[in-house]
């Protein structure tokens, strides 16, 4: 059995507490993800993107509140002071529509008294109606066609789900067992209420009827629509500081105050488990360059080919170079090693090639011949040989 040393088991303990502290700091929490859940932003099939999509292409965006509901609410309030922007709150002007889905963590309430001004609150999986008798899975038929419906809780007309509302409720969507959407005037406004989160979730894309009733809905309210992301976790920081002044710049202390104290003893382990191992030689001792070899071959031929160009002797270039490739030329066609004549090696390319076999005589021609070529003529031989190339089999 290998046995480790000293320093590796130290470097070993290391690696295994920052991995434990990394599992312990950064591991995802299940309740960060189910926020998400009913967010326009999420993908799955309990997000609300598709539906998010489909109003866009209706030609009825929606806008993303991702501020504290208190803003809308108490726009005087203390947390309104933190996003004062050139003296004013950014809220919208007038009553709006707000959309709200159930994340399933944190519970929804409506907003009595902001409705009762004028304004429309829908309550997607608000949960003050039992689970009854219905199926889980039920649809049921509307003017838009099928709706699908996953949930056995039914809401009875007969009571009220906000006991400040004077009005008597009305369904919107309903079966035998009782309304699984309903609406409720409050004072100038209206609260609408389903008893599922996923009325037009991603999962419902194959059912057009959930997403047109939906959008029915809202559009019908003909009040600019908003859809609460702050909910499910997508906040918009504050620009400004409570003075209206812009936020100082952080330096390195203001830094560490902010940053909890756990995040920074993680930063300290890995910046010492670093230090350590780079200490220990972790990768082993420090290798030198060494200089690159010369490849002698490659010299010996430059240097020839440089006193070649020198003293003009091209016709000792072109002789070998010729013979070169013809022995190519004769093997790529199959006719052996020994070097033919012209003429025969002229004919044995007419008829495998199908070309003239002029460029081969020329070339062949010069490399017979004992003339220096100049060095156009070098350059155009050259050329000559690359087009053979090209026209071998």
């Amino acid at each position: 059995m290998m046995q480790l040393s000293r320093r590796q088991v130290s470097g070993l303990a290391i690696a295994i507490v920052i991995l434990i502290l990394l599992t312990v700091l950064f591991a995802p929490r299940s309740g960060g993800n189910l926020r998400q859940r009913g967010s326009t932003y999420n993908r799955a099939p309990d997000g609300y993107g598709a539906w998010f999509a489909y109003m866009a292409q209706q030609g009825s965006p929606i806008e993303r509140w991702r501020k504290p509901i208190s803003l809308l609410t108490n726009p005087d309030g203390d947390t309104a002071k933190q996003y004062v922007v050139n003296g004013k709150v950014p809220v919208p002007a007038g009553p709006i529509t707000l959309i709200q889905v159930s994340n399933g963590v944190d519970s929804m309430r409506p907003l009595t008294d902001w409705v009762k001004a004028g304004n429309i609150q829908v309550l997607l999986g608000s949960r003050p109606a039992p689970a009854t008798k219905a199926p889980f899975t039920s649809d049921l038929p509307s003017r838009f066609g099928r709706i699908r419906i996953q949930t056995s809780r039914r809401y009875s007309l007969g009571r009220s789900p906000d006991s400040a509302a004077a009005a008597a409720p009305t369904a919107l969507l309903e079966d035998s067992f009782g309304a699984v959407v309903w609406q409720q005037n409050v004072g100038k406004g209206r609260i609408i209420y389903a008893t599922t989160p996923y009325l037009a979730a991603n999962a419902y894309q194959d059912f057009q009827g959930n997403y047109e009733l939906l959008t029915d809905i809202v559009k019908a309210t003909q009040l600019p629509l908003w859809i609460d992301e702050f909910s499910h976790g997508y906040v918009d920081p504050p620009p400004r500081t409570e003075t209206g002044k812009p936020a100082p710049k952080r330096d390195v202390l203001s830094y560490l105050r902010e940053t909890p104290l756990s995040l920074v003893a993680l930063q300290l382990l890995v910046f010492l488990g670093v230090l350590f191992w780079g200490q220990n030689r972790r990768f082993g001792a420090p290798q030198s360059v060494l200089p690159p070899s010369l490849d002698n071959s490659a010299a010996y031929i430059q240097a020839m080919a440089g006193v070649l160009h020198k003293a003009e002797c091209s016709e000792f270039v072109v002789a070998t170079v010729g013979k070169a490739e013809q022995l190519a030329i004769q093997k790529a066609l199959g006719l052996g090693q020994t070097l033919l004549s012209p003429e025969a090696l002229a004919v044995a390319w007419e008829q495998q090639t199908g070309q003239s076999p002029a460029d081969l005589v020329s070339v062949l021609a010069a490399a017979e011949g004992d003339r220096p070529l100049s060095e156009t003529e070098l350059q155009t031989w050259i050329k000559t040989i690359q087009t053979l190339r090209t026209q071998l089999p």
